[in-house]
């Protein structure tokens, strides 16, 4: 979860109900299913955000909504081999612990979230990490 609290814990205790409810390796929190949302955002970063998790669903089928999030639920032995197994840094990091869960035949569970924008500092985003997430996109495509 984002340390900055804009991955709210009150959703921590759904998680871990999601968790033991199907025994899921992964529980992910999805800001584009039912229950799940966006606040403070504007336009240009809700498009940036969609059209990653559209691209990476048509070319990866990840079988997760939102795999440019990273408020998760592991398993402890799932993590490590995730970690073990990942070669991306930055955003693509997210993207490739999801995709990597499922070809590694592990269960994804997920949980609607709401993410508020930050209130203190900003976000990473920007042009380089959008090129990075792109060719990291085009890896796993080619890779997994």
């Amino acid at each position: 979860m984002d340390a900055d609290l804009s991955h709210h814990p009150k959703f921590i205790t759904e998680f871990i109900d999601k968790q033991k409810e199907g025994d899921y390796d992964v529980v992910s929190g999805s800001r584009y299913i039912r229950g799940g949302g966006v606040y403070g955002w504007d336009f240009k970063r809700k498009l940036i955000s969609r059209g990653a998790n559209f691209v990476t669903q048509i070319l990866l089928r990840p079988g997760a909504s939102d795999l440019t999030g990273s408020f998760r639920l592991y398993k402890k032995d799932v993590l490590q081999k995730l970690v073990d197994s990942c070669v991306s840094k930055g955003y693509v990091f997210q993207m490739e612990m999801v995709v990597r869960a499922r070809a590694l035949g592990y269960s994804i569970g997920e949980v609607p979230i709401t993410f508020v924008d930050r209130v203190y500092g900003e976000s990473k985003l920007g042009g380089s990490e959008i090129v990075q997430f792109v060719k990291g996109l085009l890896y796993l495509f080619a890779t997994v």
